[in-house]
């Protein structure tokens, strides 16, 4: 049976307060393609918002954006 691990036990943290972008693209029809990541900038979902939604959206979140 598994034994229960306390969160940080493993030695690896997350911080769900960071807030992390990575702007992939902006394609001619004006959306913003995008990763955004919490935590950790290495585990990140692609979205795409236009761009005044992008805009309010790292606003919201204070991301913190990454360069390639």
């Amino acid at each position: 049976m598994n034994k229960p691990v306390s969160p940080g036990a493993d030695g690896l943290t997350c911080e769900i307060t960071r807030r992390f972008v990575r702007v992939k693209q902006i394609r001619a029809d004006g959306l913003v393609c995008f990763e955004f990541a919490i935590g950790w900038p290495e585990l990140f979902v692609d979205l795409m918002l236009p761009q005044s939604a992008f805009d309010d959206f790292c606003v919201r979140q204070q991301v913190q954006l990454l360069s390639d």
